[in-house]
């Protein structure tokens, strides 16, 4: 090559990737790789084994030894106690339905009534679990969207149920109210509850278990986003709403009239 003519510079993306910056880059790659696969794996296997130790040490002191695996195997046997409590609640329901079982239960009932401090306890866990895993209730299946915590800004909710007739005869208005739980991100377990007029909220068509992956994902998985016109259409409507909100409140008063 002559020197009146050089050869150019390549750039620097032409340069061979082989040097420590590429060898770095191939290696943060596939550690990211293995960290995706196994990551949920790995959480997932924990958390089931936690909850079925955690069953197992509640259970196994209420099982005889002469009914425990580790009596006669050299190891323990994980999981045992969950078996043991879930054929036992099978058997308490069934026992439960028929009229023994359940003039047992309203005898205890009544026992629990009697008792001051234990029977708000009692009363509202047992409304709670009726509402929660009862097929009939209609409680937190349905998910909508509310605008908090300012305007323009919408949050998820959890809809339940009308309030109570003295709630409802307290609160403001004449529209009717709904009760809403809005679950914080990333544990879902705790979050506000408070009471929504009717009106404001925007019925999402979405189950509990997409809602509760994206609250606990804080948006990162978005269920249903291979659905692009759904999308849009739950934003042009929360958007329609946040108008018809911003402009019944910006409607001007009429002009008080003028005393001469």
């Amino acid at each position: 090559m002559s020197p009146d003519n050089p050869s150019p510079t390549p750039p620097p993306d032409e340069f061979p990737s082989d040097g420590p910056r590429g060898l770095m880059a191939r290696f943060r790659n596939y550690f990211l790789t293995g960290l995706i696969v196994t990551g949920p794996v790995a959480i997932t296997l924990y958390l089931t084994w936690w909850f079925v130790t955690w069953v197992d040490g509640l259970v196994r002191p209420f099982v005889p030894s002469a009914y425990r695996p580790e009596t006669y195997l050299p190891f323990g046997v994980p999981g045992s106690g969950l078996v043991v409590a879930v054929i036992a609640l099978t058997l308490l329901g069934f026992l439960t339905a028929n009229l023994i079982g359940r003039t047992l239960v309203d005898l205890g009932e009544r026992l629990l009534g009697r008792i001051p401090a234990v029977r708000a306890i009692y009363r509202g866990l047992k409304q709670v679990f009726e509402t929660l895993f009862s097929g009939n209730g209609s409680s937190f299946r349905r998910v909508g969207l509310v605008e908090f915590p300012s305007p323009g800004m919408w949050s998820i909710v959890l809809i339940s149920q009308s309030p109570s007739a003295n709630i409802a005869a307290s609160l403001p208005g004449q529209e009717e109210h709904i009760s809403v739980f809005l679950p914080c991100s990333p544990n879902p377990t705790t979050g506000f509850f408070f009471y929504v007029p009717k009106s404001k909220i925007i019925e999402v068509e979405m189950s509990t278990e997409d809602a509760a992956t994206l609250i606990m994902s804080a948006g990162v998985v978005q269920p249903g986003a291979g659905d692009a016109k759904s999308m849009a259409a739950l934003a042009g409507v929360a958007n329609a709403a946040r108008i018809a909100n911003s402009a019944s409140t910006l409607q001007p008063k009429p002009a008080p009239a003028k005393v001469e």
